[in-house]
């Protein structure tokens, strides 16, 4: 690949991770709720696996034309399945009511919660699927190398989790978690709500 084609790339990556969808209510609600580190974990955990879904779809895609139907429905539904769970954690903590403010040093089990919520959201999602294999068209070639793929991997998953933990690390800054803490029920609840959207789009074949 070119410079210009690595540029090109980059520009859409960036683009991607932009986007409103599920992976950032996933990381704004884990921000909101857990404080900045869970936030960042969120974050770095969707950018890994944002990375491992690159690299697979890229792989993927430059040893045939498309993917198989059943991977492919088999992966929306698997998509389908977190954003149900995800909406069923996030209507279950909305009736707990206000989060209570602790110190962001005890929440070792919720870090860890946090990256594998986003990096579940990012490698079963038929969303990024799909774009994926949009995206890629002009830039692979049927005899791409692995260290091509390699780099392409490499790229989304630092373009994918900057962007996400940057946005993390953003809401924590001058105190701005603290104040919208009081009200992390309801967002939980519009989070959760917002789930079970999205899975009903993607059961519809709108997204």
């Amino acid at each position: 690949m070119t410079p210009e084609a690595w540029i090109a790339l980059a520009t859409v990556f960036c683009l991607g991770a932009m986007s409103p969808g599920p992976s950032l209510a996933v990381v704004l609600r884990n921000t909101l709720s857990g404080g900045r580190k869970q936030g960042v974990m969120t974050g770095i955990g969707h950018g890994i696996g944002f990375g491992v879904y690159a690299f697979l779809a890229a792989g993927a895609f430059a040893t045939a034309i498309s993917i198989h139907e059943t991977a492919e429905t088999g992966l929306k539904w698997a998509g389908v399945s977190i954003l149900v769970w995800l909406g069923y954690v996030f209507l279950n903590h909305a009736r707990k009511g206000p989060s209570e403010s602790s110190d962001e040093n005890n929440h070792g089990p919720l870090n860890r919660q946090g990256f594998v919520q986003g990096f579940s959201i990012a490698l079963l999602n038929p969303k990024i699927l799909a774009w994926m294999l949009a995206l890629y068209t002009p830039f692979i070639e049927e005899n791409v190398s692995l260290e091509t793929l390699l780099g392409m991997g490499a790229l989304g998953m630092t373009i994918d989790g900057t962007w996400y933990v940057t946005v993390a690390l953003v809401l924590t800054t001058g105190g701005r978690v603290e104040k919208l803490k009081s009200i992390s029920h309801l967002i939980d609840g519009a989070m959760g709500v917002l789930m079970f959207v999205f899975a009903g789009l993607m059961i519809g074949g709108v997204i």
